[in-house]
């Protein structure tokens, strides 16, 4: 049940450029995490990130508050084909997968993160999909957690290095 606070919806184009800053925000923040020098690339990526949404069967879900601020926002991809990771995930078949979930600082705590997810997986089980995949690093420890207690499953299968940085895949089945 989604609090009557928040709403989930599809970003408008007119808020990527201050989705895109809320994530470079948060991902610049977590201890261990690559600083944008290092990766500039995945930086320049979170700063575009409304170009996900030219992708067939690719969305950017936001999270707003009564006063429609932006709390939090995730990417979600109804084909593993458009997800841009590296290792094997994007050759995965009948599956979805969401990336670069983020939750402003004032609004963490709230369920904000787990309210995306439990979206992003409705998403995937009422497109029929066989399960849902996802990607998270050891500096995203909270998420981790969080996608854990949801019923993620770790698998060693998906990890890759993304430079100096070891990325850890899960999988969620789905009943289809």
């Amino acid at each position: 049940m989604i609090p009557s606070a928040y709403t989930l919806r599809n970003a408008h184009p007119s808020e990527f450029e201050e989705i895109g800053k809320l994530l470079i925000s948060v991902y610049s923040q977590l201890e261990g995490f690559p600083k944008e020098n290092e990766q500039p690339n995945y930086y320049k990526m979170l700063a575009n990130i409304g170009n996900f949404t030219h992708q067939p069967q690719t969305e950017l879900l936001v999270a707003a508050d009564e006063n429609n601020t932006i709390l939090g926002a995730v990417v979600y991809f109804n084909d593993m084909k458009n997800y841009g990771s590296g290792g094997i995930a994007t050759q995965e078949q009948n599956s979805a997968g969401f990336r670069l979930l983020g939750v402003a600082p004032t609004a963490r705590g709230k369920g904000i993160g787990k309210l995306l997810t439990q979206e992003c997986i409705q998403k995937a089980a009422d497109n029929k999909r066989t399960q849902l995949i996802i990607h998270s690093t050891l500096a995203m420890k909270t998420a981790w957690e969080m996608y854990e207690k949801i019923g993620f499953r770790r698998s060693e299968d998906l990890d890759f290095m993304q430079g100096e940085l070891a990325v850890f895949g899960f999988r969620l089945p789905l009943n289809s």
